[in-house]
């Protein structure tokens, strides 16, 4: 089974930021959610490794993968969009970090999105590796 890690690299007021790697290889940017309900900065993935499964995301029609096994959550899925508000507690992919909206964001999400697709191709499910590379 394939393996990608997501390294979280930055925490600020707009998000977690991180690099999505295969293997050694950086191909997307991510970004997280720092709050998940009431619980102010603190992501709603643990670091840890956890099971992603090939799942249709019905909101947008279109297929993707959802991390499975972490606790207290469910639904979490790896899509695009650019700023936090486009999350709700998923991870966001593009290809470089910007402005807009005046915060912090990701851009050309569709683009990585497309790419961290096709290196999945063919294949159901993946194991993600989580980690935090930041004090």
């Amino acid at each position: 089974m394939k393996t990608l890690t997501l390294k979280r690299i930055s925490e600020i007021e707009d998000g977690i930021f991180g690099v999505m790697l295969d293997g050694n290889i950086p191909f997307a940017v991510t970004l997280e959610r720092n709050w998940l309900d009431n619980q102010n900065n603190i992501s709603c993935i643990p670091t840890g490794s956890y099971r992603c499964v090939r799942r249709l995301y019905h909101k947008h029609g279109y297929w993707t993968f959802e991390v499975t096994g972490v606790p207290g959550r469910t639904s979490i899925l790896i899509h695009s969009g650019n700023t936090e508000d486009d999350s709700m507690g998923c991870i966001l992919l593009g290809e470089s970090y910007g402005d807009l909206k005046n915060k912090v964001a990701i851009l050309a999400s569709k683009v990585a999105f497309f790419e961290f697709m096709s290196r999945l191709e063919g294949q159901d499910e993946f194991t993600l590796v989580v980690e935090k590379c930041y004090p």
